[in-house]
């Protein structure tokens, strides 16, 4: 079974992050989406918020499994067996950083990344850009799946 991880912290997922995503499910028999955990970072979705609307968005693919890492992206690599991380980049400033860690991920277990270039719709697209305009009363719904984009106008909304 060919299988690889796309890991993030999909604070919301974004059509970016989908994107990136539903091309891996067509190259890989298992995509793992790895919802990397960091505690220094306040989410404004819980980590099970994330998973499940990640599930939600990622279902009709059939051969995505979402799960949630604390720790070195290796390890989770390690741990099931999955030798491919894939990664969107949207510019120059990207690969700058992404060429680094998968250096770094290479070195300490050999496993490979790939790089998939975003879509140009989405090149711009991160989830702290699309909170940032939500909250100031953007639009942003063309940017996130629809399930996403109720669960961000709530969320905000109860932020008031």
């Amino acid at each position: 079974m060919r299988r690889a991880v796309c890991p993030g912290s999909f604070d919301p997922i974004t059509n970016g992050h989908l994107d990136i995503i539903a091309r891996a499910s067509k190259l890989y028999d298992v995509v793992h989406v790895a919802v990397m955990i960091n505690k220094s970072k306040q989410g404004l979705f819980t980590v099970d918020e994330r998973i499940d609307l990640i599930r939600e968005v990622t279902g009709e693919y059939g051969n995505v499994v979402v799960e949630s890492h604390h720790g070195l992206l290796v390890d989770f690599c390690k741990e099931r067996d999955i030798p491919a991380i894939v990664k969107g980049l949207r510019a120059v400033s990207d690969f700058d950083y992404e060429l680094q860690m998968a250096q770094m991920n290479n070195g300490l277990s050999g496993v490979e990344t790939l790089f998939v270039p975003t879509n140009p719709t989405y090149s711009f697209l991160s989830s702290s850009l699309v909170k940032e305009v939500a909250a100031w009363g953007g639009d942003v719904s063309h940017l996130l799946p629809e399930a996403v984009h109720r669960a961000l106008v709530r969320r905000l909304g109860e932020r008031g």
